[in-house]
Parts: C-alpha cells; structure tokens; sequence
C-alpha cells in the first residue's frame, strides 16, 4: 500500500510541474516576453521530503522555505541531490540568521540592515556569496515586511557593500486585488525601480513577483521568477512533519 501511495504522489507532482510549467510558457508567449526568461520556485514549506524528490525527479530545481529549521533539515536530508538550489522565502529572526546563511544558496527576504549585515558576516568565506533578493512592501501592508521604495536605495547602497552577499533582485508580495489590471497597476512602480537598478549592475536579474493568484499579472509586469507551491504539491496540513 506505501508502495502504491508513494507512486501516486510521485506522478501528481510530476503532472502538476508539468501544468504550471506549460501556464507559465503560456503566459510568456502570451506577453509576448522572451522564451525561457520565466524561472519557477517550487514552494515547498510543510511538505515532506518526497514530495520534494518527485519534483526533483521531474526536473526541479530550485525549491523555496519559509520556515528556517525546516528548510535547514530538508537542505541536510537532500545533499545528496548536487545540484539543488534553495531558496528562503520566509521572515528572518536575528537569531536564525546564522543558519541560513550556513545552507541557503539564496535569500528573498532582506528587509533590514541588521538582517543583511548578518548574513554576510555569518557566510563562509568558503562559500560562495549568497544570492539575495531585497524585499520591497508595495502595498503599504502592515503586515508585510519589506522595505518601502523610498527606503530601496539605501538598502541597495548597503548591500553592495557587503562581501559575503551578491544583490540579485527584489521580491514583493502585493495584497490581492480584484482583477488583474489592477494587480498591475500595484506592481507598476516595483518593476520600474528593478529596470533601473538592473541598469547600473548587470547581475541584477530577479524580479521575484507572481503566485498562483496573480501568474499573469506578475509575467505580464515582467516577473523572472514565480513562488508556485500548492499547485504543484497540493493543499498544505500545517501539521504535517516531514
């Protein structure tokens, strides 16, 4: 019966990337946007290790965490797989920082300066420097972190600074609106301050915008990379271990 179980669990994911996959080339062609140019992060928080494996035996790569003891253990339990990225998508305690840094290949959630000070200092020098996104509150939530676009600059001028962290990007996550023109109109400002930083430094490259909600406004703004986790993993039980 596991057996069985597990065959199906496999094949579900591999059908689901394959759906998400085909909206997003879609949606590019749609767009009109340059094949390939849409990157997707399999969201895969709560969701237990072979589910991750079926995906990655699909062909998937880069997978997101937003809780950091589990993206830390999922990261150890897969380091057989070489070649997979990760991706930490969540809010950031001081004092997680350290381990993040010590596994993570890329972070989504910068929204403060002691936060990124941190990650640099806490990176092995062994390591590579880690690929960060800044994240930017364009909806003036209080509920969400991120940096206001007034504060952008500042943050970027710090960044840059710091040996141990390669700015990649900024990622937003927008309050929903109800249709698409106006979910980008909200994005309108976020993607003309990511074309202008992409100017100045060519290893600027990620807009990490667009979920399952708002897919073709994100690729119609211009996203390079969408967080898709439900869609291809199914519901989540919070409860689950992994």
């Amino acid at each position: 019966m596991s057996i069985e179980i597990e065959r199906n669990e496999t094949e579900d994911v591999k059908v689901n990337l394959t759906l998400v996959s085909q909206q997003i080339d879609q949606l590019v062609q749609q767009y009109k946007r340059k094949e390939g140019c849409v990157r997707l992060l399999a969201v895969s928080k709560t969701k237990p290790l072979s589910a991750l494996e079926a995906a990655y035996s699909a062909g998937q790569r880069a997978f997101g965490e937003n809780y950091v003891q589990e993206a830390v253990d999922k990261c150890h339990a897969l380091a057989h797989l070489a070649d997979i990225e990760w991706h930490f998508i969540g809010p950031i305690q001081s004092n997680k920082s350290r381990l993040i840094a010590d596994t993570m290949h890329w972070v989504h959630s910068i929204d403060r300066e002691k936060i990124a000070r941190r990650l640099s200092d806490q990176r092995s020098v062994d390591m590579p420097p880690l690929n960060v996104c800044i994240q930017v509150n364009i909806s003036g939530e209080d509920s969400k972190s991120g940096v206001t676009l007034s504060e952008l600059g500042a943050m970027v001028d710090l960044i840059r600074t710091l040996p141990n962290l390669c700015l990649r990007g900024l990622m937003a996550i927008p309050a929903p609106q109800e249709n698409s023109a106006a979910q980008c109109a909200v994005y309108e400002p976020l993607v003309k301050a990511f074309l202008e930083l992409s100017k100045s430094d060519s290893m600027i490259d990620t807009l990490s915008i667009g979920m399952s909600g708002d897919l073709p406004a994100a690729i119609q703004s211009g996203s390079t990379m969408v967080r898709v986790g439900t869609a291809i993993f199914g519901s989540r039980d919070y409860s689950a271990k992994m």
